[in-house]
């Protein structure tokens, strides 16, 4: 029988492991030789965690695929907007039914990344037209939608795109 007052504790490796079976089981990546999908998810996700380039972290993880195996399966995205509709289904994924059928306090957080230079027609759908700031008009932009609960955010959708605030509040209705 379990003692209801101890405290769940999650540690860093189990917290790791439910973001990898998370994006797995969300993200279809064809990988190939060596260089397994969960491999690519552990390099990305440490990556992207301590703020380190991907080839810098795969030589830091012993027995994992080099940043340039890791780059080259990375480029056979093309579908952008099937990935992000991915991304979006693994962040709503883990949300509660109570959660989820609540009246929710939201959030939705525009970012702007300055973008210099002329735009080529792949990248112009993410340029972002604004008001000048760090010497340029043009922003990559994205925008996140959270959930406010108990004074903590939770992501459950990321946009990037021209349309972002349409299509943050098209996913706020319909949300659930």
């Amino acid at each position: 029988m379990t003692n209801l007052t101890e405290k769940a504790v999650l540690s860093d490796k189990d917290t790791l492991k439910e973001v990898i079976d998370c994006l797995t089981g969300h993200i279809s990546i064809k990988t190939q030789g060596d260089c397994k999908q969960t491999d690519l998810f552990n390099i990305l996700v440490a990556a992207a965690s301590k703020a380190n380039t991907i080839e810098n972290t795969a030589s830091i993880l012993k027995n994992s695929c080099s940043g340039r195996n890791i780059r080259y399966h990375l480029n056979k995205f093309q579908n952008f907007q099937e990935l992000e509709n991915q991304l979006n289904q693994a962040l709503i994924s883990k949300l509660t039914r109570r959660r989820k059928k609540r009246k929710l306090k939201l959030a939705i957080d525009l970012n702007l990344i300055p973008y210099y230079g002329n735009p080529t027609k792949d990248e112009q759908d993410y340029i972002y037209r604004s008001q000048a700031k760090n010497g340029t008009c043009s922003f990559y932009a994205y925008a996140s939608l959270y959930i406010i609960a108990k004074n903590k955010r939770l992501t459950v959708f990321y946009c990037w795109s021209e349309k972002i605030l349409y299509k943050c509040s098209y996913y706020h209705l319909s949300f659930g």
